[in-house]
């Protein structure tokens, strides 16, 4: 990643484009808030040197876009569609400025960002360094705030970086140590935010507050203290609290909770079309919540103009009988993820009798060989995926077909002779096998329930694993109950989706492949020990994890793309033979419905949380109706 050149001479060019232009042109949303002197003119809310968007078409500004989501806590999807990144993502997945006019990478170890002149949050306030100096001094090394200190993206051999506000727009990151996780980091879908509004987020802070006012503040709001305020202000890309300025190209305007939420054009976003227009085109967006089950239905009856999340293949023949009426179009998208549903057994399960199977790789790959992935593709995916193990696929360059077949074939003779060797040689009077306490071999799998999908694979799983002697049973629940479940160590077993990043380069981070997160279903607790630095959660203990572990460290600390290659060649081969997950089919086309009147979405893409942050990597600020239409009053709930 040393010295990014094609980036910055690409934004070179980019900025040669924007100096030619004699006038910006504001969006006609915005025409009697700047004749009234609500807001001044455009050059003097778009940064001095604004980011210029490609694009397939320019288009026209206005209208109103709507969407599905099923909670207010599924705003933070917009944050992510938006996908306003100090650096992004391009459609080849290639790391270029966005927020940022500039960056300089000396051999990951020196990281120098230059911030665009003249940038302005949405409520009108200077975007500059002190923004990152407030964040880097005042929340991530406040104890108060950050108990345990700055992220551990930003520690590397256990030492935080050198920062240094070199002026209003540049600010450096040293580190003694390659840290090639950095900007991947600032590009992903849920980002590392290494700046803050400073200028509102002091009115909660102690530093910066006369006590005895900061204390009515924190009584007025509930909260326990100064610093659980502040914390609840500050939810960066959350969209909780409308009153938070945002780099985003859409502000929200409702205060939740709501079951609509309206989000309104940024007057001082950064990017403009080729022609000078303030982008983005659209002027509102309009989320409306309802119940993940009924998402599919309300958008084959029109209720939505852009939508993707909450839809699965086995929705597709309904979607596509919609169509026919008109108003939109249903597209396949390539899926990125390593398996469309996997298998995650809970190595840190608080059953002492299963975390021991669990912790057997014999006892995994058993369960591998038991799946007919052939039966599951047939009968659920019409033959379209690729059966295998829940690993990269053929799109990242990573790739290789052993990493895929690895212990993913039916074999139930195999898998049988691995569960005598195990010792559950004895078995029930229908031929479950039972546990060394006597129960019988019976795995609770949780399941989020939100599609017949799921419990339609399971139950094939179910008759193939019945030949093994180990029986299942579904337990659904809603997403953040089975969440709970996982993390406590109630669950033995879950299923959900597969690796997020199945098709990444040797440059983007292993993390989906290593423990590093809670959130990793096969091993919660020991994710939960890294993020917090050892204060909550499990140590790793398994040897090929901590392996995996150490070489997760080698990466960030790796030099070049060839170090880091070898490396991920080392984590791949791990993950495949020792099957911490056990895929089934990947490669289910996404459908992706888009009103008619939408334009700029693309034929084909790939649906990928990160990266790519979905809708993000193709920026929807660049997408335009050919009928804008009325817009839906904006609420004032301030």
């Amino acid at each position: 990643m040393s010295f990014r050149l094609a980036a910055i001479a690409t934004v070179a060019l980019l900025f040669a484009t924007a100096s030619a232009q004699a006038d910006w042109i504001s969006p006609p949303y915005f025409a009697k808030d700047e004749q009234d002197g609500k807001l001044p003119p455009v050059a003097e809310r778009i940064p001095e040197h604004p980011a210029v968007a490609e694009m397939p078409r320019q288009g026209q500004q206005g209208g109103e876009l709507q969407t599905l989501l099923a909670s207010a806590r599924d705003m933070r999807q917009i944050s992510y569609y938006s996908y306003a990144r100090l650096v992004c993502y391009d459609r080849d997945y290639k790391l270029v400025p966005d927020i940022l006019e500039s960056f300089e990478d000396d051999k990951d170890k020196v990281f120098t960002l230059h911030l665009r002149k003249g940038m302005k949050w949405s409520d009108g306030q200077p975007f500059t360094t002190e923004d990152f100096r407030y964040y880097w001094e005042d929340v991530a090394n406040n104890k108060d705030l950050s108990p345990s200190g700055p992220p551990k993206d930003l520690i590397v051999n256990g030492k935080p970086p050198k920062v240094e506000f070199l002026d209003e727009t540049t600010v450096r990151y040293s580190w003694d140590e390659p840290n090639a996780d950095f900007l991947p980091k600032l590009a992903g879908a849920a980002p590392l935010y290494i700046y803050r509004p400073s200028h509102y987020l002091r009115k909660f802070h102690a530093k910066y507050v006369n006590a005895d006012k900061l204390a009515e503040a924190v009584k007025e709001s509930g909260q326990p203290s100064w610093a659980a305020l502040h914390n609840r202000r500050d939810n960066m890309g959350r969209n909780d609290n409308p009153k938070l300025p945002t780099l985003d190209p859409w502000v929200l305007r409702t205060k939740p909770p709501a079951q609509r939420f309206v989000f309104t054009r940024n007057p001082y976003y950064y990017r403009v079309d080729q022609s000078g227009h303030q982008l983005p085109y659209i002027d509102q967006l309009i989320v409306n919540v309802a119940a993940s089950q009924l998402i599919p239905t309300k958008t084959g009856a029109g209720e939505t103009d852009l939508q993707a999340r909450y839809l699965r293949f086995d929705n597709y023949t309904f979607l596509k009988v919609g169509e026919k009426h008109g108003t939109y179009w249903v597209r396949l998208w390539d899926d990125g993820r390593g398996s469309n549903l996997a298998l995650f057994p809970n190595l840190n399960t608080s059953d002492e009798v299963w975390r021991r199977l669990m912790r057997d790789v014999r006892f995994r790959r058993a369960l591998s060989l038991g799946i007919d992935r052939h039966e599951i593709n047939q009968a659920i995916y019409f033959g379209l995926g690729n059966e295998g193990a829940n690993t990269v696929i053929p799109a990242s360059p990573l790739f290789k077909p052993e990493y895929r077949n690895a212990w993913a074939n039916f074999d139930p003779v195999l898998a049988n002779r691995l569960l005598d060797q195990i010792g559950l040689n004895q078995r029930d009077e229908s031929g479950i096998r039972l546990l060394p306490d006597g129960r019988p071999a019976v795995i609770i799998i949780d399941i989020a329930g939100d599609s017949t999908e799921e419990t339609d694979v399971l139950e094939l799983i179910k008759d193939t694993w019945h030949s093994i002697g180990i029986d299942l049973y579904p337990k659904p629940s809603q997403i953040e109950v089975m969440r709970n479940r996982i993390f406590s160590g109630d669950a033995q077993m879950s299923l959900s989706y597969g690796i997020d990043n199945g098709f990444p380069s040797a440059d983007m981070s292993p993390q989906d492949f290593t423990p590093t997160t809670q959130q990793q279903y096969q091993w919660p607790k020991w994710g939960q020990y890294l993020e917090t630095g050892g204060e909550d959660g499990q140590k790793v203990d398994l040897p090929e994890a901590v392996q995996l572990q150490d070489l997760m460290g080698q990466w960030r600390r790796a030099g070049d793309s060839d170090a880091r290659a070898r490396i991920w060649g080392q984590i791949l081969a791990i993950w495949a033979d020792q099957v911490y997950t056990i895929g089934t089919v990947a490669g289910i086309p996404q459908p992706v419905v888009v009103s008619r009147h939408l334009q700029n979405v693309p034929e084909r893409g790939m649906w990928a949380f990160d990266p790519g942050a979905a809708f993000g990597v193709y920026k929807p600020d660049t997408f335009w109706l050919d009928q804008p239409g009325p817009l839906s009053p904006v609420a004032d709930n301030k």
